[in-house]
Protein backbone atom coordinates (compact mmCIF):
# COMPACT_ATOMS: atom_id res chain seq x y z
CA UNK A 1 0.00 0.00 0.00
CA UNK A 2 3.03 2.43 0.91
CA UNK A 3 3.89 2.06 -3.09
CA UNK A 4 0.64 2.88 -4.47
CA UNK A 5 0.53 5.84 -2.14
CA UNK A 6 3.60 7.02 -2.68
CA UNK A 7 2.90 7.24 -6.09
CA UNK A 8 -0.50 9.06 -6.19
CA UNK A 9 1.00 11.42 -3.51
CA UNK A 10 3.70 12.23 -6.51
CA UNK A 11 0.65 12.21 -8.94
CA UNK A 12 -0.88 14.66 -6.84
CA UNK A 13 2.25 17.28 -6.69
CA UNK A 14 2.61 16.73 -10.78
CA UNK A 15 -0.30 17.58 -11.60
CA UNK A 16 -1.08 20.53 -13.64
CA UNK A 17 -4.02 22.65 -13.06
CA UNK A 18 -7.28 22.64 -14.73
CA UNK A 19 -8.01 25.77 -16.18
CA UNK A 20 -11.72 26.29 -16.37
CA UNK A 21 -13.85 27.18 -19.80
CA UNK A 22 -14.70 30.54 -21.03
CA UNK A 23 -17.67 32.46 -19.37
CA UNK A 24 -21.02 32.89 -21.23
CA UNK A 25 -23.05 35.88 -21.87
CA UNK A 26 -25.52 35.24 -18.45
CA UNK A 27 -23.74 33.37 -16.67
CA UNK A 28 -21.18 34.59 -13.88
CA UNK A 29 -19.63 31.24 -13.28
CA UNK A 30 -16.88 29.12 -15.75
CA UNK A 31 -17.24 25.99 -16.90
CA UNK A 32 -15.41 22.81 -15.44
CA UNK A 33 -15.11 20.68 -18.28
CA UNK A 34 -14.45 16.39 -18.20
CA UNK A 35 -12.33 16.45 -21.28
CA UNK A 36 -9.76 19.31 -19.10
CA UNK A 37 -9.88 17.29 -15.87
CA UNK A 38 -9.26 13.70 -17.89
CA UNK A 39 -6.53 15.04 -19.52
CA UNK A 40 -4.95 16.52 -16.17
CA UNK A 41 -5.63 13.39 -14.27
CA UNK A 42 -4.81 11.13 -16.84
CA UNK A 43 -1.38 12.58 -17.61
CA UNK A 44 -0.51 12.95 -14.10
CA UNK A 45 -1.75 9.29 -13.56
CA UNK A 46 0.64 7.67 -16.55
CA UNK A 47 3.58 9.71 -15.62
CA UNK A 48 3.36 8.28 -12.31
CA UNK A 49 2.81 4.69 -13.80
CA UNK A 50 -0.73 4.62 -12.29
CA UNK A 51 -3.83 3.99 -14.01
CA UNK A 52 -7.48 4.32 -13.17
CA UNK A 53 -10.57 2.14 -13.73
CA UNK A 54 -14.33 3.57 -13.07
CA UNK A 55 -16.42 0.66 -12.18
CA UNK A 56 -20.45 2.37 -13.01
CA UNK A 57 -23.76 2.04 -10.34
CA UNK A 58 -27.17 3.36 -12.51
CA UNK A 59 -29.98 4.02 -10.61
CA UNK A 60 -33.19 5.58 -11.90
CA UNK A 61 -35.33 8.04 -10.47
CA UNK A 62 -38.37 10.56 -10.83
CA UNK A 63 -37.53 11.97 -14.16
CA UNK A 64 -33.54 11.43 -14.02
CA UNK A 65 -30.88 8.69 -13.93
CA UNK A 66 -28.15 8.97 -11.15
CA UNK A 67 -25.17 7.58 -12.29
CA UNK A 68 -22.16 7.05 -9.35
CA UNK A 69 -18.43 6.20 -10.52
CA UNK A 70 -16.88 4.35 -7.94
CA UNK A 71 -13.07 4.52 -8.77
CA UNK A 72 -10.52 2.22 -8.44
CA UNK A 73 -6.66 3.35 -9.22
CA UNK A 74 -4.12 0.26 -9.69
CA UNK A 75 -0.54 0.25 -9.36
CA UNK A 76 0.71 -0.43 -12.84
CA UNK A 77 3.76 -2.21 -11.54
CA UNK A 78 2.08 -4.01 -8.80
CA UNK A 79 -1.97 -4.94 -9.27
CA UNK A 80 -2.21 -5.86 -6.16
CA UNK A 81 -1.96 -2.52 -4.74
CA UNK A 82 -4.72 -0.24 -5.41
CA UNK A 83 -6.68 2.88 -4.09
CA UNK A 84 -10.45 3.46 -4.28
CA UNK A 85 -12.40 6.87 -4.46
CA UNK A 86 -16.12 5.74 -4.23
CA UNK A 87 -19.16 7.25 -4.51
CA UNK A 88 -18.86 10.52 -7.08
CA UNK A 89 -22.50 11.03 -8.55
CA UNK A 90 -23.74 12.60 -11.68
CA UNK A 91 -27.53 12.60 -12.83
CA UNK A 92 -28.75 12.57 -16.45
CA UNK A 93 -31.71 12.94 -18.43
CA UNK A 94 -34.15 10.08 -19.04
CA UNK A 95 -33.40 9.61 -22.58
CA UNK A 96 -30.34 8.01 -24.95
CA UNK A 97 -27.90 10.61 -23.46
CA UNK A 98 -28.54 10.61 -19.98
CA UNK A 99 -26.55 7.45 -18.79
CA UNK A 100 -23.20 8.96 -21.04
CA UNK A 101 -23.49 12.22 -19.49
CA UNK A 102 -23.80 10.81 -15.70
CA UNK A 103 -20.92 8.55 -16.40
CA UNK A 104 -19.18 11.72 -17.73
CA UNK A 105 -20.10 13.72 -14.64
CA UNK A 106 -19.03 11.37 -11.94
CA UNK A 107 -16.04 10.20 -13.86
CA UNK A 108 -15.27 14.01 -13.40
CA UNK A 109 -15.60 14.82 -9.62
CA UNK A 110 -13.86 11.10 -8.83
CA UNK A 111 -10.60 12.56 -10.64
CA UNK A 112 -10.64 15.40 -9.15
CA UNK A 113 -10.95 14.14 -5.74
CA UNK A 114 -8.04 11.10 -6.29
CA UNK A 115 -5.74 14.25 -7.25
CA UNK A 116 -7.10 17.18 -5.33
CA UNK A 117 -7.14 18.81 -8.51
CA UNK A 118 -6.95 22.58 -8.59
CA UNK A 119 -8.95 24.65 -10.37
CA UNK A 120 -9.15 28.24 -11.71
CA UNK A 121 -8.74 30.63 -13.92
CA UNK A 122 -5.65 31.91 -15.95
CA UNK A 123 -5.10 35.41 -16.39
CA UNK A 124 -2.57 38.36 -16.38
CA UNK A 125 -1.14 37.25 -12.94
CA UNK A 126 -0.92 33.82 -13.50
CA UNK A 127 -2.71 31.32 -12.20
CA UNK A 128 -5.81 32.62 -10.42
CA UNK A 129 -7.48 30.19 -7.40
CA UNK A 130 -9.73 32.42 -5.30
CA UNK A 131 -12.60 31.22 -6.96
CA UNK A 132 -14.03 28.65 -4.03
CA UNK A 133 -15.36 25.16 -5.24
CA UNK A 134 -18.41 24.26 -3.13
CA UNK A 135 -19.45 20.84 -2.97
CA UNK A 136 -22.53 20.38 -0.69
CA UNK A 137 -23.99 16.74 -0.69
CA UNK A 138 -27.70 15.85 0.74
CA UNK A 139 -30.24 13.29 0.48
CA UNK A 140 -31.25 11.90 -2.47
CA UNK A 141 -29.64 14.56 -4.29
CA UNK A 142 -26.27 16.29 -4.09
CA UNK A 143 -25.77 19.97 -5.38
CA UNK A 144 -22.69 21.40 -7.23
CA UNK A 145 -22.34 25.11 -7.20
CA UNK A 146 -19.27 26.49 -9.15
CA UNK A 147 -18.73 30.16 -8.05
CA UNK A 148 -16.64 32.81 -9.53
CA UNK A 149 -16.67 36.64 -8.16
CA UNK A 150 -17.60 37.99 -11.62
CA UNK A 151 -20.10 39.71 -12.58
CA UNK A 152 -22.74 40.21 -15.62
CA UNK A 153 -23.54 43.76 -16.68
CA UNK A 154 -22.52 44.82 -13.17
CA UNK A 155 -25.28 42.97 -11.76
CA UNK A 156 -24.76 38.61 -10.46
CA UNK A 157 -26.04 36.10 -11.88
CA UNK A 158 -29.53 34.65 -10.66
CA UNK A 159 -29.60 30.96 -11.39
CA UNK A 160 -32.98 30.47 -9.89
CA UNK A 161 -34.20 33.17 -12.08
CA UNK A 162 -32.89 32.04 -15.46
CA UNK A 163 -34.88 28.38 -14.39
CA UNK A 164 -38.02 30.08 -13.74
CA UNK A 165 -38.02 31.97 -17.10
CA UNK A 166 -37.02 28.51 -18.93
CA UNK A 167 -39.80 26.55 -17.61
CA UNK A 168 -41.56 29.29 -18.00
CA UNK A 169 -40.56 28.76 -21.95
CA UNK A 170 -41.48 25.41 -21.84
CA UNK A 171 -45.16 25.56 -20.01
CA UNK A 172 -45.54 27.96 -23.30
CA UNK A 173 -44.64 25.27 -25.57
CA UNK A 174 -46.26 22.70 -24.36
CA UNK A 175 -49.64 24.42 -24.28
CA UNK A 176 -49.48 24.44 -27.70
CA UNK A 177 -48.26 20.95 -28.22
CA UNK A 178 -50.59 18.41 -29.14
CA UNK A 179 -47.77 15.59 -28.72
CA UNK A 180 -44.63 14.99 -27.18
CA UNK A 181 -43.14 14.97 -30.68
CA UNK A 182 -44.42 18.46 -31.34
CA UNK A 183 -42.92 19.95 -27.92
CA UNK A 184 -39.64 18.81 -28.72
CA UNK A 185 -39.83 19.98 -32.10
CA UNK A 186 -40.86 23.48 -30.91
CA UNK A 187 -38.29 23.43 -27.98
CA UNK A 188 -35.42 22.54 -30.18
CA UNK A 189 -34.83 26.03 -31.38
CA UNK A 190 -34.79 27.66 -28.02
CA UNK A 191 -32.60 24.49 -26.88
CA UNK A 192 -29.91 25.08 -29.60
CA UNK A 193 -30.35 29.04 -28.70
CA UNK A 194 -29.85 28.42 -24.97
CA UNK A 195 -27.19 25.90 -25.38
CA UNK A 196 -24.72 27.02 -23.78
CA UNK A 197 -26.62 28.67 -20.96
CA UNK A 198 -27.91 25.43 -20.41
CA UNK A 199 -24.88 23.51 -20.47
CA UNK A 200 -23.46 25.49 -17.96
CA UNK A 201 -26.52 25.67 -15.73
CA UNK A 202 -26.85 21.83 -15.60
CA UNK A 203 -23.59 22.02 -13.56
CA UNK A 204 -26.38 23.05 -10.35
CA UNK A 205 -27.67 19.65 -10.07
CA UNK A 206 -30.36 20.86 -8.20
CA UNK A 207 -31.58 23.42 -10.74
CA UNK A 208 -31.00 20.94 -13.30
CA UNK A 209 -33.50 18.78 -12.02
CA UNK A 210 -35.78 21.36 -11.20
CA UNK A 211 -36.19 21.74 -14.98
CA UNK A 212 -35.85 18.07 -15.74
CA UNK A 213 -39.33 17.65 -13.60
CA UNK A 214 -41.01 20.27 -14.68
CA UNK A 215 -40.05 18.95 -18.33
CA UNK A 216 -41.49 15.56 -17.71
CA UNK A 217 -44.63 16.70 -15.84
CA UNK A 218 -45.39 18.69 -18.87
CA UNK A 219 -45.05 16.16 -21.30
CA UNK A 220 -47.48 13.74 -19.08
CA UNK A 221 -49.72 16.44 -19.22
CA UNK A 222 -49.75 16.76 -23.24
CA UNK A 223 -50.16 12.98 -23.05
CA UNK A 224 -53.19 13.45 -21.13
CA UNK A 225 -54.77 15.80 -23.28
CA UNK A 226 -54.95 13.42 -25.78
CA UNK A 227 -57.21 10.70 -23.42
Amino acid sequence: MKEVLSKLHKACEEAGNVKKGERVRGMHFNPLLADDVKAVAMKAFLNNKLYPVCNYETHINDGFVMIICNLTIYDIENPNQFIEVKGSSGYGKLDKYGTGNGMTYSQKYAFLAALNLKTGIKDEDGYNNVEPLIVETSKPTPKLHIFTNETVDNKPFNADEFVKEWIEKMTKQAQHSISQNAFEKGMQPLRENYAKELQLISTDLMQQALIDESENTLKQQITNRKK
